[in-house]
């Protein structure tokens, strides 16, 4: 596994890190196959982890604080969400500020953390970071509750606000095969010396509809969410076939190679409740795609 850093927050992380929600969070998939993926991506030199209060209907985010439970987390870093979180019914939104350090302290006792290696505000709006939140935020710091703070958001003109915020030090953005115009955003958020995150890195399976190919009940559970909330990109991922044609390299692979070929992200974020495919996607680390191949995705891109 290779490394590097995470803007100037004097963090250090793995190229490529475990998202732990959906499926993998669910009480529906076994807590001691989710428990064996955490460790197996420790063994295999991953340091970075990423969750939130609200995902898997509340249940990612302590199962995640089960997973790590006992490790060595010297190394490790720990990412969450606030301003998201769900009641056991639905997802509910809160942005105050009170709203935000309550988020701050439940997620300390799910993950079993005295500070929170990053946290993320998931999803505001431009005017939710006002004086006061960001002086909140910032009292967090100084309180030693949190290490470092971002916005996870797959809005760019929230994320090109907040690329100009002194307060945040990590934007998280949607960056893959299907996403190729994040590429200036996200260099200039690393020129403003944030770190980077690349969520949705592997394109949720869209390319080359690998989302399609159903073989389990989580399969089904993931195809349908995506013709849902997703048809445009699955119907994109068609022209992108060819990645599963590159010698010695898988679609996955190819797909986590071109968003660590840009040296402004600091991470690729993947999820998977498959240990096959976590080892898959661990070896794409340190993988390089050819010119080539590299201007055939510039040419499914259009």
């Amino acid at each position: 596994m290779r490394y590097r850093p995470l803007g100037k927050t004097g963090l250090i992380v793995s190229e490529i890190g475990l998202g732990c929600a959906s499926w993998w969070g669910q009480k529906a998939f076994d807590e001691r196959q989710a428990v064996k993926l955490v460790h197996a991506a420790l063994d295999h030199g991953v340091t970075f982890f990423d969750t939130g209060a609200a995902y898997s209907g509340g249940a990612a985010e302590p199962r995640l604080g089960r997973a790590l439970k006992g490790r060595n987390l010297d190394r490790v870093v720990v990412a969450t969400k606030a301003g998201t979180r769900h009641d056991g019914r639905r997802v509910i939104r809160d942005f105050s500020l009170e709203g935000i350090e309550a988020s701050v302290e439940r997620s300390l006792r799910n993950l079993g953390l005295e500070t929170l290696p990053l946290l993320q505000l998931h999803g505001p709006a431009a005017a939710e970071l006002d004086d006061k939140m960001l002086a909140m935020l910032g009292g967090l710091k100084r309180r030693g509750l949190v290490q470092a703070l971002g916005v996870n958001s797959f809005d760019p003109a929230l994320i090109e606000h907040v690329v100009g915020l002194p307060v945040f030090d990590v934007v998280m953005v949607d960056y893959n095969v299907l996403r190729p115009e994040r590429a200036p955003l996200i260099a200039r958020a690393t020129g403003q010396g944030k770190g980077v995150l690349a969520g949705m890195a592997l394109a949720m399976g869209h390319a080359n509809r690998q989302v399609l190919r159903l073989r389990a009940p989580r399969d089904v559970w993931y195809a349908l969410r995506a013709m849902k909330n997703h048809r445009a990109d699955v119907a994109r991922g068609a022209r992108f076939g060819f990645l599963s044609q590159i010698p010695d390299m898988t679609a996955a692979q190819a797909a986590l190679a071109y968003v660590l070929s840009d040296p402004n992200v600091s991470c690729a974020v993947v999820g998977t409740t498959r240990m096959a495919h976590l080892i898959e996607n661990l070896d794409a680390s340190g993988m390089t795609l050819s010119r080539e191949v590299l201007d055939q995705i510039a040419r499914a891109q259009g």
